[in-house]
């Protein structure tokens, strides 16, 4: 199983992707408590915690599998889907989506054909939409990699995002 596995892993991922990967399970392997320190480091290396490298770290520290991934799962600071370098946030909350935030919407998901929850095949946006960002007064809003950008108009919304490449 371990030979099949490397051999998937090294497919997707850089051998200095897996070295690194494979030093931080022996710093946190007998850590009380390391999981969630590991699952981190994990997804900072690789950038997100798919199926093959929990199976990696659930072999290699002899936590079950189903264990992890119900960490993982909780946790929604990870993700076990492949995310782009920036993050596109559209607030579709009562004011946001009266104001112009479902057309903003379109905008992204017909310029970028993506659709929420999806990331671009470029891996240059993983697009979200939200219920509610907390600055109704400036809707509608768009927020990229936590700035908020208020009063969006669906002409605006490529200009700003032509900053992030």
């Amino acid at each position: 199983m371990e030979d099949q596995m490397n051999k998937v892993l090294l497919q997707e991922f850089s051998s200095k992707q897996l070295i690194q990967l494979d030093e931080i399970i022996a710093k946190y392997r007998k850590e009380p408590g390391g999981l969630i320190l590991l699952l981190e480091d994990a997804q900072d290396i690789i950038g997100y915690l798919p199926m093959i490298v929990l199976k990696k770290i659930a072999y290699e520290t002899d936590i079950p599998l189903s264990q992890i991934y119900g960490v993982v799962t909780f946790y929604s600071f990870f993700t076990m889907k492949l995310r782009g370098r920036h993050t596109i946030q559209i607030c579709l909350g009562t004011a946001c989506y009266v104001k112009g935030g479902k057309e903003n919407a379109q905008v992204i998901e017909k310029e970028y054909q993506v659709k929420p929850g999806e990331t671009t095949l470029d891996r240059r946006f993983t697009y979200e939409t939200v219920r509610c960002l907390g600055v109704c007064g400036l809707a509608p809003v768009m927020v990229v990699d936590g700035e908020v950008y208020g009063r969006v108009q669906p002409s605006k919304v490529i200009e700003i995002l032509e900053k992030y490449k």
